[in-house]
């Protein structure tokens, strides 16, 4: 990454920590994946119960193997056998202490967006773990909410519909139709613009293109 997007970045996340700060979020900045990870771990406390929903974001800074490796209790939704241990597993992660995703967008001034299909993520965000830690890079920021929602349709719930062949039109072209096929993953969107726990919600920003 050039010298003036790093600054540029830098600069944008400053920005952005404090909107979080304003909306009763915890936000922090990391230069590579590397410091990304080692923050996420300092934030995590040893023998907690960790659990995640769908991100390619953690998993590209190795916070899912770190955990995974590490001294937690982690559920894992990955390595269920059949949807009844799935179903099971998810539910645990509501009760857990912290929980690991990203976002499918997020303003300049701290409003973050996610769409979902089955909902667990969102719900997740929402309401249960005790803390959320969401690992996002650069590449997700955007001005406003309305190009929040435009960036989570258009690109991440389209690319993300070819990642995993779904019979969407948006699987088929590239571009969102708003449509209300069965395949649909577009079910659930989520707009937070403010964390009624203090500190629940976390934001490690990365100077990188994470996820989707």
């Amino acid at each position: 990454m050039d010298v003036n997007r790093n600054k540029r970045n830098q600069m944008l996340a400053e920005k952005l920590i404090k909107a979080l700060e304003s909306r009763n979020m915890e936000g922090y900045y990391a230069q590579t994946k590397e410091e990304a990870l080692e923050k996420a771990l300092e934030l995590i406390q040893e023998g907690s119960k960790i659990g995640w929903g769908g991100s390619m974001s953690i998993q590209e800074i190795g916070l899912k193997d770190a955990v995974c490796s590490g001294n937690y209790e982690v559920f894992n939704r990955d390595i269920c056998a059949n949807p009844e241990e799935k179903r099971k597993t998810e539910l645990a992660i509501f009760d857990s202490d912290y929980f690991l995703c990203s976002c499918n967008a997020i303003t300049e001034d701290g409003v973050i967006v996610n769409i979902d299909g089955m909902g667990n993520r969102v719900a997740a965000i929402t309401w249960g773990p005790k803390n959320v830690l969401m690992i996002v890079g650069m590449n997700k920021v955007v001005r406003e909410t309305r190009d929040a929602v435009s960036r989570a349709r258009g690109e991440a719930a389209t690319i993300n519909a070819q990642r995993f062949n779904l019979d969407t039109p948006c699987s088929k072209t590239g571009a969102c139709f708003d449509c209300k096929s069965p395949d649909t993953i577009c079910c659930q969107f989520l707009l937070t613009r403010f964390s009624k726990v203090k500190g629940r919600i976390k934001v490690i920003l990365v100077n990188d293109e994470l996820g989707f």
